[in-house]
């Protein structure tokens, strides 16, 4: 999978990352029937982002992007192809985070969420946009 961008606004050595927590994580661009884009809108903040999080325990990245699809835009999805990773290192939170990103399509809507409490507390909101709105 090919590296789409280094986030690094503080420029953190490796040296310094090297005690950092270590996440591994899953991104989705979820399209649907209509070419609609899959959107969380994080509304405490004011900001959209791609559904995705944390992969877990024994999870596999296609098993923890169905998982997160399902949690936070309440869908099944399919997953279509590869769209890079992303590094990122957060000096405030000691965190240095690889995202692995996906194109998918959309299976079918159940519109159940599982937001966490965190998720809630930010007033996630799933919302579908066409292509250039979602840009």
């Amino acid at each position: 999978m090919k590296q789409l961008a280094l986030i690094n606004p503080e420029n953190v050595s490796e040296q310094e990352a090297n005690d950092y927590f270590v996440r591994e994580a899953v991104r989705a661009v979820v399209l649907d029937e209509n070419n609609h884009v899959a959107l969380l809108y994080v509304a405490k903040e004011k900001y959209y982002k791609l559904p995705g999080g944390g992969i877990e325990a024994g999870e596999d990245k296609a098993a923890a992007l169905r998982r997160e699809c399902q949690e936070e835009i309440g869908s099944e999805i399919k997953v279509v192809g590869e769209l890079g990773y992303i590094v990122e290192y957060r000096k405030f939170s000691s965190l240095k985070q690889t995202s692995y990103c996906y194109l998918t399509q959309l299976k079918s809507k159940t519109g159940s969420t599982q937001f966490t409490d965190e998720e809630k507390h930010n007033r996630f909101k799933s919302v579908w946009l066409p292509i250039p709105e979602a840009l």
